[in-house]
Formats: structure tokens, C-alpha cells, sequence
């Protein structure tokens, strides 16, 4: 092993604002007091209730990916697992998200959304595969 990861970071033009749309989705605390960085109005955390962190970097010019675009990538994106993806559905709109394909006509166990800054991010069925 060479290395540990300590977070994912996300681009955005708020960092306070996504890292709380996050919370509402995962749980944690905001802006943990962490020794591996410092805390200021261009960089925000999310200790998710897993033990995983978000981190979410202030960007003046923010372009946000626009799914499925070629022209403007989504870069990478976020599986999020649910058990129930009409009740999550309703959850993370209200939270602030977009919906990208709700997977109308199919009976895949995925649908695909943005989170306000424009990040791409998936709910996915408990204990089905991925995107």
C-alpha cells in the first residue's frame, strides 16, 4: 500500500451549502474539527456516520458536469445505496437535488441525479450492482 485515502473532494461554487446537501443524504457532521486540513470559506468537510469524508472545495468558476454530455464530463460520480428508491427519490429532491433519469420505462435498481452544484450522483438499490 503506498497510500490512505483521507477524502473525495468535490469541486463546487459553496462548499457549506454541498457539504450539508450531503449530510442530508448520508449523515455526519459538517466541518469536523480534523487535523489533516484546516477549515475556511473555500473548503468544507462531511465525517459521514460511516466514517467515510467528503470534502468540498470552493471553485470561483465552477462548470458542473452535465450528465451525459460528452462535451462536459461527470468526472466521477457517487453510488449511494438505498432500500427504497421512490422514498430516497422524494428525500434527496427535497434535499436540494436534481433529477438527471429516473429510469422510467425500466426496472433497473438505478436512477441518476445531480446535486446542486451539478455533480452526478447515483441511488442505487440495496445489493444490486452499480453504475
Amino acid at each position: 500500500m503506498i497510500a490512505e485515502l483521507q477524502c473525495v473532494v468535490l469541486d463546487c461554487p459553496d462548499p457549506v451549502r454541498l457539504a450539508g446537501f450531503y449530510r442530508s443524504l448520508l449523515g455526519g457532521r459538517v466541518n469536523k474539527v480534523d487535523r489533516r486540513w484546516a477549515l475556511d470559506d473555500g473548503w468544507a468537510t462531511l465525517h459521514t456516520a460511516a466514517g467515510l469524508v467528503l470534502a468540498f472545495q470552493r471553485v470561483a468558476d465552477h462548470r458542473p458536469p452535465r450528465w451525459p454530455d460528452p462535451a462536459h464530463p461527470q468526472q466521477f460520480h457517487l453510488d449511494l445505496g438505498v432500500p427504497d428508491l421512490d422514498a430516497a427519490e422524494s428525500e434527496v429532491v427535497a434535499a436540494g437535488a436534481t433529477v438527471l433519469d429516473d429510469g422510467a420505462g425500466s426496472d433497473r435498481p438505478w436512477r441518476i441525479y445531480a446535486d446542486p452544484a451539478g455533480h452526478p450522483f447515483c441511488l442505487v438499490r440495496h445489493g444490486t450492482g452499480a453504475t
